[in-house]
């Protein structure tokens, strides 16, 4: 009698312990369930951190994921008084302003953004081979050259697209409020079109700071530099406003097609070599030599060096530490030995003659 008892008792049991967990009414609704339920989630949810995309010229933010995988797309610029101001100098990640027949010229480099006009477009020079070798075949935009300039790019890693290859397709046409030959735009919207179809992007040219990362202690803070060029006197100040350098031109600032002036937040002065080639400066890009990086404010001094065209420039400080830039655009300045001076901070740029 007994044992019928028990077996009758743990029936019982059983069957109510099938009922709970079939109804789910009683445990998943109590207080102690939901706050176990809710720890559990916790305790399994991770965060996920989106990597930002940089651009390789610039080592900002990529405006735009798409554009990454696009090749650099070098375009040549007018600075004659005639061509300024011009379009385009203030959305390049990257300028080289290189002298030519008692002037200068600059190789405008975009990857990032572009600009829609670009120009006035001119002519090329020997020395941009080497110049711009490191750029990973980049689209070369120019208005063309004598019968040697023309053999050597075109046997050169860059793609010709100048204004006989690309034409109406680049978007090339004359500015009708400038006269010839300074009048020559093309887009680079319709240029970037026209890339071959294994063109591929540029590797990063400089490094750069990481967040919270400061200049060296020794970097000498920066009121401006002044550096003569053929035919014509740069200056580069320090706007602690607007945190960059800011450029001028015979003492006047220069401002681009939007009246804005052009700037960047880093300025570095190359000395090199320059030869002849005819009567065109040559400037001898492989090699070393001394080098000025002005960034974040300050002067940092050190060297360059290049042994391989199609490797990019190595700059370091005088104690042999890679010199990193500020993340965002940077302009070049390929000068001759000696004909650049720095201005320490606080002191009137107008009382430091040029060199």
């Amino acid at each position: 009698m007994r044992s019928r008892q028990i077996q009758t008792f743990v029936a019982i049991v059983a069957a109510g312990v099938m009922v709970a967990s079939c109804s789910g009414s009683t445990d998943s609704s109590s207080p102690e369930s939901v706050e176990s339920t809710v720890a559990s989630v916790e305790d399994t949810t991770t965060t996920t951190t989106i990597p930002i995309v940089r651009a390789p010229l610039t080592g900002a933010q990529a405006p735009d994921e798409t554009v990454i995988g696009r090749p650099a797309m070098v375009v040549k610029i007018d600075n004659h008084p005639k061509a300024r101001p011009q379009w385009g100098l203030n959305q390049a990640d990257i300028v080289f302003e290189e002298n030519v027949e008692q002037l200068t010229r600059f190789a405008a480099v975009f990857q990032s953004q572009g600009s829609d006009p670009v120009g006035p477009i001119r002519s090329g020079r020997l020395q941009d081979i080497d110049l711009l070798a490191s750029l990973n075949g980049p689209l070369f935009v120019w208005s063309g050259g004598n019968a040697k300039v023309t053999s050597e790019i075109r046997k050169s890693t860059m793609i010709d697209l100048s204004h006989s290859a690309a034409n109406e397709a680049g978007g090339f046409r004359r500015e009708s409020s400038r006269v010839a030959p300074h009048n020559l735009v093309a887009e680079t919207s319709k240029l970037w079109t026209l890339a071959p179809a294994d063109a591929k992007p540029p590797v990063p040219q400089f490094e750069y700071r990481a967040d919270g990362e400061t200049v060296p202690a020794d970097a000498k803070p920066a009121g401006a530099v002044k550096i003569s060029m053929d035919g014509v006197d740069v200056m580069w100040e320090w706007s602690p406003e607007n945190l960059t350098f800011v450029r001028s031109q015979d003492d006047k600032p220069h401002v681009d097609m939007e009246d804005v002036r052009v700037n960047a937040p880093n300025v570095i002065v190359m000395s090199v070599v320059y030869g002849k080639s005819g009567s065109s400066p040559v400037a001898k890009t492989i090699g070393s030599g001394e080098v000025w990086v002005y960034t974040a404010g300050a002067l940092v001094q050190g060297s360059w060096e290049r042994t391989d065209p199609l490797k990019p420039y190595v700059f370091k400080d005088t104690k042999g530490a890679v010199i990193k830039l500020t993340p965002g655009r940077t302009w070049v300045e390929v000068i001759r030995a000696k004909s650049a001076v720095h201005v320490p901070e606080g002191i009137d740029t107008a009382s430091v003659p040029y060199p």
